[in-house]
């Protein structure tokens, strides 16, 4: 499949975490360079401990980079504060964690909501866009529940819901299976699959699975601080 524009682009990332007493920086991203091209899925790969999930929150603006570039649909968010990445990060990305990260005091409803609610959008039309997404996923009639009354199914549906709250260009993934069993993995990953198709978004994609990864438009896989594909 062939992609001519790039919803992602990084360039020359760098990232090191101090190490222990007498003991050297841990490296973990070491000049690594990626484009995700719009209308893809891209997974990455790798092992326990290689950087996965910070690459991920740096690229989605949640972490910085030592050194590096990373432009958002051509927008370098590498020159802008905390409160203007947040602000287009609302807007542009969806994230879908393994923990899913619900709101454990709100409603189903409320926390599919609440991207919307933040952004200051006016709260009936906040919840009737909340409730189109429950009703998606097939889990309208569990708008009033908490998370500790939902199954892990559940709740990772309603995790995928909020990230698409805002109408994302892009989806960040982050191991979304890693809590369920086969039966639960196979429902989300074709719900995440079709999103493609229905919404146009971009996909990148955080497994240790490479039989998950292997559905994707391309793998790439993360080893000694630099991507590389298979």
């Amino acid at each position: 499949m062939a992609f001519d524009n790039f919803i992602l682009e990084a360039s020359d990332l760098y990232k090191s975490f101090p190490g222990g007493p007498n003991k050297p920086a841990l490296e973990v991203l070491n000049s690594l360079s990626i484009q995700i091209p719009e209308g893809s899925i891209t997974s990455i790969i790798g092992s326990s401990g290689s950087g996965k999930s910070t690459l991920l929150h740096i690229l989605g603006g949640l972490d910085q980079p030592d050194k590096g570039t990373i432009s958002w649909n051509g927008t370098d968010i590498t020159t802008l504060d905390s409160d203007e990445t947040a602000e287009i990060r609302n807007s542009f990305t969806g994230f879908v964690f393994q923990f899913h990260h619900l709101l454990p005091e709100f409603s189903a409803l409320e926390n599919v909501s609440m991207p919307a609610l933040i952004k200051g959008v006016e709260s009936t039309k906040a919840f009737e866009r909340g409730r189109s997404l429950l009703d998606r996923f097939g889990i309208l009639e569990r708008e009033d529940h908490r998370p500790a009354q939902l199954s892990g199914g559940e709740q990772q549906r309603v995790s995928m819901a909020r990230a698409l709250m805002n109408n994302p260009r892009l989806i960040l993934a982050d191991e979304p299976t890693g809590n369920l069993d086969d039966d639960n993995t196979s429902v989300i990953l074709d719900l995440l699959y079709e999103l493609r198709e229905t919404d146009g978004v971009s996909v990148l994609l955080i497994t240790h699975e490479k039989s998950i990864a292997e559905r994707s438009d391309r793998i790439l896989e993360l080893k000694n601080g630099v991507l590389h594909p298979l």
